[in-house]
């Protein structure tokens, strides 16, 4: 699927937290406040995937100095498993590089199988983990995916 990724800012925010909604279960959904927030903040930016005027999936991001961390990647349901999250990745990627990251950091909840394919198919290393990080008592995993040499 070729997705087409756009930059978006808090305008976007309801449909964000909507996205955010289908993506994650209810106690780690993001509202519109909080997506408001966060894409008001210096360094931060969120990248929008749309097909044919259909939203399809986002990212959040942000970077200081010159690390870069991912704040989360949702993917609808219906567009899982299309390349979605990875065009959303790689445009991340190009994102931070572009804002002068050396070095991309994510927690990613250790039971999500997908997720933690995702980042490893495109080369993050994990560098710590997180005990009982999440509201289900699940380990966050720390990764870090190098952004440029």
């Amino acid at each position: 699927m070729a997705a087409l990724i756009k930059p978006v800012g808090a305008e976007a925010a309801a449909l964000l937290a909507e996205m955010h909604a289908e993506s994650f279960p209810a106690n780690q959904a993001w509202g519109v406040s909080a997506i408001t927030l966060m894409l008001g903040l210096p360094g931060h930016f969120g990248l929008l995937a749309i097909q044919q005027d259909q939203p399809l999936g986002f990212a959040l991001g942000r970077v200081q100095a010159d690390q870069a961390e991912i704040l989360t990647i949702a993917v609808r349901p219906p567009a899982r498993g299309q390349g979605v999250g990875r065009a959303l990745l790689d445009a991340l990627l190009a994102e931070a590089a572009n804002r002068g990251a050396m070095d991309l950091f994510l927690e990613v909840a250790e039971p999500n199988v997908a997720a933690r394919a995702l980042y490893t198919g495109a080369g993050a290393d994990e560098v710590g983990r997180r005990r009982r990080y999440y509201a289900d008592g699940a380990d966050a995993l720390v990764l870090r995916l190098r952004v440029r040499e």
